[in-house]
């Protein structure tokens, strides 16, 4: 069984994947894949420094993260650039991950709305909270300015826009405990 789990940043998203882990699925992070594609030696990377120039990498030649954001979350148009060429590679790599995996398998999407993925979901699950406590979350979880947490929510797909596409709704403006509650019950739902 695929599902497609989704939700902003500082939603939760993580808490619930590692929930889900720990009973028994397993994880393919879409943010790990965004790394992957981008190593040095990469097409990825190329591609990347073609658009964006030598100024977006590290002295040893690996991509400073950082600096590509600044270049990223300010533009419309940076950031769609990249994703047209990112968002083929993660999927591509996802797709090679999936293949061949059985059981619960969980496809960690941050912009399952805007990539138009061609994977085959069984169920996609949104993680959702109000843009207030997402950013006080990044504020205080990774020490982002809240200009900064406000931009990165701005660039994504609304809650409204995930939660339409989405077969089941988690709100994860609660407790950990309670949080915790809903992802095992909403996992049971997937093994019955």
């Amino acid at each position: 069984m695929l599902i497609a789990l989704t939700g902003g940043i500082g939603s939760g998203k993580s808490t619930v994947a590692k929930r889900w882990v720990a009973l028994g699925a397993t994880e393919i992070d879409a943010d790990i894949l965004a790394r992957e594609v981008v190593e040095p030696g990469s097409i990825g990377l190329a591609q990347v420094t073609r658009l964006f120039g030598n100024g977006i990498l590290d002295k040893d030649g690996s991509l400073d993260r950082a600096k590509l954001a600044k270049e990223v979350f300010t533009s419309d148009e940076n950031r769609t650039a990249l994703q047209e060429i990112l968002h083929p590679l993660i999927q591509s790599r996802a797709q090679k991950k999936i293949a061949g995996l059985t059981g619960v398998i969980i496809y960690t999407i941050p912009l399952f709305v805007e990539t138009n993925s061609p994977l085959i979901f069984d169920r996609v699950v949104t993680i959702s909270a109000p843009a207030s406590v997402r950013i006080a979350r990044l504020v205080s979880n990774r020490n982002m300015a809240s200009t900064e947490a406000q931009a990165r929510i701005s660039s994504q797909a609304t809650d409204e826009q995930r939660e339409k596409v989405s077969d089941t709704v988690i709100d994860s403006n609660c407790s950990l405990q309670e949080l915790q509650s809903r992802a095992d019950a909403t996992y049971a739902s997937f093994t019955k």
